[in-house]
């Protein structure tokens, strides 16, 4: 059946269309902004935003679930929690654990992959660690942390086509002879966890490295070494052009100042929105975990983020795309039209999809988003079939 959505503010890669409207039929975009309704179901978007489906390309889980819990249930219902908050594609993350417990999840992953058909779709894994640096670990468990090592991660990457990202510190021993074996292999590696310099992050680009994960949080700024100043991945960030950066705009790990800064020095092509969201996501304040049941570490709720218990840290976002995209908007004083790219455009480009998802346009993917002035989410549609109705 094809579906026509109408009286709706469409927004593209490149305008707003005011009283536009969408044909959808076998889960694409089939016309914009043409009239005729004959032979189609309606949906009245009644004068609201219609915008592209969000991309989260880093998220361990929602809803009192984490995908390191390796529980199919769990993967279904993190994936239907953040399609009621405007995520439509998600690349399930990992944090540091033991190499049995990640396969594991590996395998969980495939078979609530093909389960799915009401929520937020998985287009691949995120490995963030082990392969982190120690002094910038955050809340990544200690006892999982250790240098890049060429027989475990060929092993790790030969059980699963599913791998996509993986997330490392560059500096490492071994990591530059890692990222390379990543992206021959068309998995992206990404900067994290990380005491790297200008010199050494140079070095991680050419070798593949293009994208810095959640910019500023457990990173390097500006440091000395022997009375010396050198840049950071920060710095480093913003000095190399085509470096993309992904942010945690929930307005704790990133202040408004923070925010229009990177906006300012970046620009909306290469900033993707990501939730960074564990199990607290949507759980009212007070204790919880971080990572798996088994293994995970315990981590406190409050005022809109977790924290270490000591409270010295963060541990992890709370936040849903909707409150993203309501951040930029609101506290960096970011054009809707961008803050959607950020949102979606961009995220689809950096993984690859953008052939498939990131904007409207005739032959992509139906997914799509309803939401207000407020960006409340009032319908979420994935595919052409409707996964959320908030009206």
């Amino acid at each position: 059946m094809l579906t026509r959505i109408i009286n709706g503010k469409i927004i593209t890669n490149d305008q707003v269309i005011l009283n536009g409207s969408l044909l959808i039929g076998d889960g694409k975009i089939l016309e914009i902004n043409k009239r005729d309704n004959e032979g189609s179901e309606i949906i009245d978007a009644g004068g609201h935003y219609v915008s592209p489906g969000f991309v989260d390309i880093h998220v361990h889980g929602g809803f009192g679930h984490d995908f390191m819990d390796n529980l199919p249930d769990g993967f279904l219902e993190i994936a239907r929690f953040h399609a009621r908050h405007g995520t439509t594609t998600m690349f399930p993350t990992t944090l540091s654990c033991e190499k049995s417990d990640l396969l594991e999840t590996l395998r969980v992953y495939e078979q609530a992959a093909q389960l799915n058909d009401n929520g937020a779709q998985f287009m691949g894994i995120h490995l963030e660690g082990p392969y982190l640096a120690m002094s910038q670990r955050g809340a990544q468990d200690p006892r999982f942390i250790r240098n890049p090592d060429p027989v475990e991660y060929a092993e790790i990457l030969s059980q699963s086509k599913f791998i996509k990202r993986w997330s490392a510190a560059p500096e490492l021993p071994g990591a530059i002879e890692f990222g390379k074996y990543m992206a021959a292999r068309g998995v992206l590696p990404a900067i994290a966890h990380t005491d790297a310099v200008y010199e050494e992050v140079v070095e991680a680009y050419q070798a593949g490295y293009s994208l810095a994960t959640h910019f500023y949080s457990a990173m390097s700024g500006v440091t000395r070494r022997n009375a010396f100043r050198y840049a950071g991945v920060v710095e480093s960030a913003y000095l190399i052009d085509d470096m993309d950066v992904e942010i945690i705009a929930d307005g704790k790990h990133l202040p408004a100042a923070l925010l229009k800064l990177i906006y300012k020095i970046k620009g909306p092509k290469h900033i993707a929105l990501i939730t960074d969201a564990m199990r607290g996501a949507g759980m009212p304040s007070g204790d919880s975990i971080l990572g798996g049941i088994k293994n995970g570490i315990r981590v406190i709720l409050e005022d809109e983020v977790a924290k270490m218990p000591d409270r010295t840290s963060f541990a992890g976002s709370v936040a849903t795309f909707d409150f993203l995209l309501r951040n930029m908007i609101k506290l960096a004083e970011v054009p809707i039209l961008e803050g959607v790219r950020m949102a979606s455009e961009t995220p689809a480009r950096i993984m690859k999809i953008h052939d498939r998802k990131g904007s409207i346009e005739v032959g992509k993917d139906a997914d799509l988003v309803i939401f207000d002035d407020d960006i409340n989410i009032l319908k979420t549609i994935i595919g052409g079939k409707v996964v959320y109705d908030g009206i």
